[in-house]
């Protein structure tokens, strides 16, 4: 496997695959996502500094929920390791966590802004 192809955060086939393979839809879908997350990202860090894990667990689970629709394992996979800090009441360590999503959300970022130009 190639650099480029660990990079890649979007899984086209699956995400058209689950916009019912409407590519108009998969870019409006890309589109809300990006206007949405940031937002996400700001309830989870709040959530950390705060120390409400049942906020972070909440806010985690819908982001890991709103990635999964393209695929985006690594993404996924971070959101749901702050997820799981949060019901675990568990939140030493969820800093460097929720830096891992950001890094992952980051390259998703980019891959789903080039999709929204096509």
């Amino acid at each position: 496997m190639t650099t480029q192809a660990r990079s890649c955060q979007l899984e086209r086939e699956v995400a058209l695959a689950r916009a019912g393979g409407d590519e108009e839809l998969l870019r409006e879908i890309a589109a809300l996502f990006l206007d949405d997350y940031p937002h996400i990202l700001a309830e989870l860090k709040t959530s950390i500094l705060k120390g409400a894990p049942g906020d972070l667990e909440h806010h985690a689970h819908s982001l890991k929920g709103s990635v999964a629709n393209f695929g985006a394992r690594d993404v996924v996979a971070a959101a749901f390791a702050l997820e799981q800090r949060g019901r675990r009441n568990e939140l030493d360590g969820a800093e460097a966590d929720l830096h891992n999503l950001q890094t992952a959300l980051d390259r998703l970022k980019q891959e789903l802004k080039q999709l929204t130009l096509q």
